[in-house]
């Protein structure tokens, strides 16, 4: 993995400004202090599991590198996918409540992460008031973020779910410096279908249709958006609201 990626990823995590390089906290031991709270970087293999469901909540991972899923499994046994996470997210959230996980996490391309154990950060967020106050940030995205998953699933069409989904991946990954337009979809098809409640040949169809109408280029798992105002107008999103999130605040 070339330097330069861990730089990209580092740079645009969520806790870089905290843990990395703390604004307005010059004292060495301070920055030490909270650099320790990374305890180990820990490498996946595509498809390998970071936590399971129901296991017991250790530590929170900020990715370095790669791509996630989170899913949980319905009451009839199938596969709900939560969620997607890129390099400067983090995962595991989910475990603060109830001191376990209660999703998979599975790496969907080879990937790094933070380990950044819990106890740890708590213990330091009873000394240091602006840790806590980045963690309560961050959780309260990922509020945000499933509200508005909910409000999407509950009222939109087929085409509209999947251009808030390119949209917000779009957004997602122009804030960390690439490409706005040219996407690659870690993820299948089918694994879009779980996440935005539609059948996989309905997200296919879907797919062919917004290439038929010359707004979207695909080929295979890359798309490249031809029009991203067309995406915009099937939600109705003013040119003012271009740059905001549409289904995470990263």
């Amino acid at each position: 993995m070339p330097l330069e990626a861990f730089k990209v990823a580092c740079s645009q995590c969520s806790w870089h400004d905290l843990l990395c390089v703390p604004a307005g906290l010059p004292s060495k031991t301070v920055q030490a202090r909270l650099g320790g709270l990374v305890a180990s970087w820990r490498g996946i293999k595509p498809g390998d599991t970071l936590f399971s469901s129901g296991t017991p909540f250790t530590a929170l991972y900020a990715i370095q590198t790669g791509f996630f899923k989170t899913s949980a499994t319905t009451t009839n046994g199938c596969e709900q996918v939560t969620g997607f996470y890129m390099a400067g997210e983090v995962i595991g959230l989910d475990g603060i409540a109830s001191d376990r996980y209660t999703c998979e996490a599975i790496a969907l391309e080879a990937a790094h992460v933070c380990v950044m154990p819990y106890a740890r950060i708590s213990a330091l967020t009873r000394e240091m008031p602006g840790l806590q106050t980045c963690l309560d940030k961050i959780m309260s995205r990922e509020i945000v973020r499933q509200h508005n998953v909910m409000l999407m699933l509950g009222g939109m069409r087929a085409e509209e779910r999947i251009a808030a989904f390119l949209l917000d991946l779009s957004h997602r990954m122009h804030v960390r410096g690439f490409s706005r337009s040219d996407l690659v979809l870690r993820m299948s098809r089918g694994e879009i279908g779980s996440y935005l409640g539609l059948k996989l040949e309905t997200v296919s169809r879907t797919f062919s249709r917004l290439a038929e109408q010359g707004i979207l280029e695909v080929k295979q798992r890359n798309v490249h958006i031809r029009d991203i105002k067309a995406l915009h107008a099937m939600l109705n999103i003013g040119a003012q609201m271009q740059d905001a999130a549409y289904l995470h605040t990263p």
